[in-house]
């Protein structure tokens, strides 16, 4: 089972009046906001029924996570959880497959630099486009790299982790050091002993069984 974390760091006492946008976030109940991301999770995404998945197996329970990541406060919680876990792996790039979690990547870099701590991210395509530069990762300036960067790989869900692995073999073939997937919801299908086997330690905000 993917490691379940609450990738929000106790932030210290802070003294005098005048605090930074960060100070006051972070000075805020963080467990809260974690419980706040649960609930919208299981108000907007959760579903039960029966549902045949990306990766082909089926399944009586379904997350349909674009609900949450679109979803203005969903969004945000998200895009926050996502900055904070990067920041404490070191992370100067993060980066995911198409479609998935390009909405967060995008909110996660506005967030990051309205809050003096930037940070790149980047969305590997399915297959590389067909025209203009042809390229299969978008979000790299010319002779921007990876060379040398430490990465770390989101996505919304992971069932057997062959999404996670694609965008993360896309990097890698550009230079990016990555050992760390992230997701928000891990459906506990496989995907942590398949990323594993693959060098990559997979971390999720939330476990499928916490919704049942």
């Amino acid at each position: 089972m993917a490691r379940a974390i609450n990738t929000i760091a106790r932030a210290p006492g802070f003294e005098g009046a005048w605090m930074t946008v960060v100070q006051l976030r972070s000075a805020r109940n963080e467990s809260g906001r974690h419980d706040e991301l649960f609930e919208i999770i299981r108000n907007r995404s959760f579903r039960r029924g029966h549902f045949k998945l990306a990766s082909g197996i089926e399944s009586d329970l379904y997350f349909n996570m674009k609900a949450t990541i679109m979803d203005p406060r969903g969004g945000y919680l998200v895009a926050l959880e996502v900055l904070d876990f990067a920041h404490k792996c070191g992370a100067e790039f993060v980066g995911g497959l198409a479609l998935g979690a390009v909405p967060t990547l995008g909110a996660v870099a506005a967030i990051s630099f309205a809050e003096d701590r930037p940070l790149r991210t980047f969305f590997v395509r399915q297959e590389a486009k067909a025209h203009g530069t042809g390229e299969r990762i978008e979000g790299l300036s010319l002779g921007e790299s990876f060379e040398g960067k430490t990465v770390v790989v989101v996505d919304d869900v992971a069932t057997k982790g062959g999404s996670i692995m694609q965008a993360i073999e896309a990097a890698r073939e550009l230079g990016a050091t990555i050992d760390t997937a992230l997701v928000i919801v891990d459906r506990e299908k496989g995907a942590e002993d398949y990323l594993l086997s693959k060098n990559v330690k997979l971390f999720s905000l939330f476990q499928e069984h916490q919704f049942v």
